[in-house]
């Protein structure tokens, strides 16, 4: 077995909470980080890049992320991500408060 076989796994809601807001076709999406000594690994692997890829087929524009280290936080504003905006989509429940729960679950690799 390798280093990177061994790495150990966790889902993000194992290490933040998550605050999500929607304005039309937007997604708003903070990461919380329980411990302040989290904050370096969330920093480190929660990239817009990770991010646009774990909500592929949902997320059709840019994701940008705002880093906000005194709270702990990682800001994420997700283009085109509601299938058109809350009140023209015809998604079930597609508002930011779902796509924050489906963040949680994205793993990373933990220290």
């Amino acid at each position: 077995m390798t280093a990177e076989t061994l790495q150990r796994r966790v889902q993000l809601r194992e290490l933040a909470h998550a605050r999500a807001g929607d304005k039309g076709n937007i997604s708003n999406l903070s990461l919380i980080a329980y411990k302040a000594e989290d904050y370096a690994l969330l920093l480190r692997e929660v990239t817009p890049e990770r991010v646009r890829a774990h909500f592929a087929g949902v997320v059709h524009g840019a994701v940008t992320r705002h880093e906000l280290p005194q709270l702990g936080a990682l800001n994420f504003v997700m283009q085109q991500a509601l299938g058109g905006g809350v009140t023209r989509s015809l998604a079930l429940d597609a508002h930011g408060k779902c796509l924050g729960a489906a963040l949680l679950a994205m793993e990373i690799a933990a220290e």
